[in-house]
């Protein structure tokens, strides 16, 4: 990942990391949790920001928000060349159409 997109991560609170002092080095925990946060490929209910932006009708900058906030589920993906913030905006409820008894 590129430092500069780390940084993004962390201005937007997507990655959380602290500094010692300004200047010093980013530390950054790498926890199961934000391990789980970039994946090779997406789950079900995931889409690029960029359709999930129309998706739900928001800004790029309140799916963030959302995100930092834990009200929407975002994951960074990489595909060879291609990388980039997924956001779940479909929850998929498999007992929707089971039968009844």
């Amino acid at each position: 990942m590129a430092p500069s997109t780390l940084h993004r991560h962390i201005n937007d609170g997507l990655i959380q990391g602290e500094q010692i002092t300004p200047g010093a080095p980013w530390r950054i925990r790498l926890t199961p949790e934000l391990k789980a946060r970039f994946l090779v490929t997406p789950g079900d209910g995931f889409e690029p920001i960029r359709d999930a932006m129309d998706t739900l009708g928001l800004s790029r900058q309140s799916l963030l928000q959302r995100g930092n906030r834990g009200e929407l589920d975002a994951v960074h993906i990489v595909r060879g060349q291609r990388k980039g913030l997924w956001i779940k905006t479909i929850e998929h409820n498999n007992t929707l159409f089971e039968p009844t008894s």
